[in-house]
């Protein structure tokens, strides 16, 4: 077990759909890190910008951008995470029948690949009628930590991101637009609070096809809501700090709040 683990957020005004220029800045981010960092992550959609339509971007497991992700966690001997719009193929199957995914890829060092598909589609863009939901949490263990990776629309519904399963880490990647960047702040701190965990929330910056304007204002807080990096509105950069898994341990001990949560489950 590694008891402090050092993470990094990139903060970026996304090209809309062009995978080429968003991997390019994002490859020259990473390979500017110091050589001590653990994880990195990347926002909702990286290569892409929140576009509702998928048959234009969307690649395969296969494809060039999760083939990039490997290829930079393990150069750099980090984890690395983002969500892709994916299709899935279903074999034999004509082309109407393709589902596509907003889905997390988390990626370890060794190349070794995990993922989550967006439980909570975002109804008011209807990402619900062209993106298949997940129905699957995601839990990783990486050098011990155990990491719930979220997306974006997720930070609004407190029951999925309960910390039932004793995570240390919470993690959030979004396209959340500066209209309701109050909510992001608040909710992501609310997070923690409540699920006594580190949590890191990834937005973008930039304004896209769309004409939605996005501020950034990606943030790092601790399991008792303080703040321990933040990026200024319309910022391009990192978050970054060191997470101690002792001290976020010591104090779930001492509170004890975790231990009287209620008991519940989720119906699909």
């Amino acid at each position: 077990m590694q008891n402090e683990l050092n993470v990094v957020g990139i903060q970026a005004d996304l090209v809309w759909e062009n995978p080429i220029e968003n991997i390019a800045f994002f490859e020259t981010k990473i390979n500017a890190l110091s050589k001590d960092t653990d994880l990195v992550i990347l926002p909702e959609m990286f290569t892409t910008g929140f576009t509702m339509k998928p048959k234009n971007v969307a690649e395969e497991m296969t494809g060039k951008s999760v083939s990039w992700m490997q290829k930079m966690a393990t150069k750099n001997d980090i984890a690395l995470c983002g969500s892709l719009v994916i299709v899935d193929r279903p074999f034999d199957c004509a082309q109407g029948d393709n589902k596509y995914y907003n889905r997390l890829i988390f990626v370890h060092p060794s190349g070794k690949i995990e993922t989550y598909d967006k439980r909570h589609s975002f109804t008011l863009a209807g990402e619900d009628k062209v993106y298949t939901s997940g129905s699957d949490k995601l839990i990783v263990t990486y050098k011990g930590w155990k990491i719930c990776p979220l997306i974006c629309y997720d930070l609004r519904f407190p029951v999925w991101a309960r910390n039932t399963n004793n995570y240390d880490l919470l993690i959030f990647m979004a396209n959340w637009p500066v209209k309701r960047i109050k909510a992001w702040d608040t909710l992501l701190k609310a997070r923690a609070i409540e699920n006594m965990s580190y949590v890191i929330g990834v937005n973008r910056t930039g304004k896209d096809a769309n004409s939605y304007e996005y501020s950034g204002n990606s943030l790092i807080v601790d399991y008792l809501g303080e703040e321990l990096s933040n990026l200024d509105n319309n910022e391009i950069g990192i978050v970054k700090t060191t997470l101690v898994k002792t001290e976020q341990n010591k104090i779930r001990k001492k509170l004890g709040f975790l231990n009287d949560m209620d008991s519940f489950e989720i119906d699909f």
